[in-house]
């Protein structure tokens, strides 16, 4: 088998997960906001941001960066002076950072110490969608 393919297929599928939650957990915070006075409700939305956070984005954003890693590196089929490369890593690096706030903004909900709106977070929510749109642009265009 090919290994570099094997390495592809399984960058792709691990980054639809990682989107998948990037792009489910902000809108789990939307609803949870409005809970400040249903406790029952509210602990049952601990309980699932925890496990999309812990169980699926986590872990396929380690196997996203991993395997995009080898392609990057162990291949070497990379033309380290295409504009578009660096244009998707700097997306690549504000998703990232989008990870690691909601991570945070989870722990602050299971400590009940959510500080934001729900506006807030349905604006949130947009933010990795624009990113996943410039990041695919720019593999699948490479318009510089």
């Amino acid at each position: 088998m090919d290994f570099y393919l094997i390495t592809k297929a399984v960058h792709i599928i691990a980054v639809i997960s990682w989107m998948a939650g990037m792009l489910y957990l902000p809108r789990l915070f939307v609803y949870h906001v409005k809970l400040v006075d249903n406790e029952e409700a509210s602990e049952t939305f601990k309980i699932m941001e925890r496990r999309l956070l812990k169980a699926i984005m986590t872990p396929a954003f380690g196997l996203a960066l991993l395997s995009g890693l080898l392609l990057l590196f162990y291949f070497g089929n990379v033309d380290w002076q295409s504009y578009w490369l660096y244009g998707k890593l700097i997306s690549l690096v504000g998703l990232v950072a989008i990870h690691f706030y909601l991570s945070s903004c989870q722990v602050a909900f299971s400590r009940d110490q959510n500080r934001h709106s729900e506006r807030f977070y349905r604006l949130l929510n947009e933010v990795p969608a624009v990113l996943m749109i410039i990041i695919v642009v720019m593999i699948i265009v490479r318009p510089f």
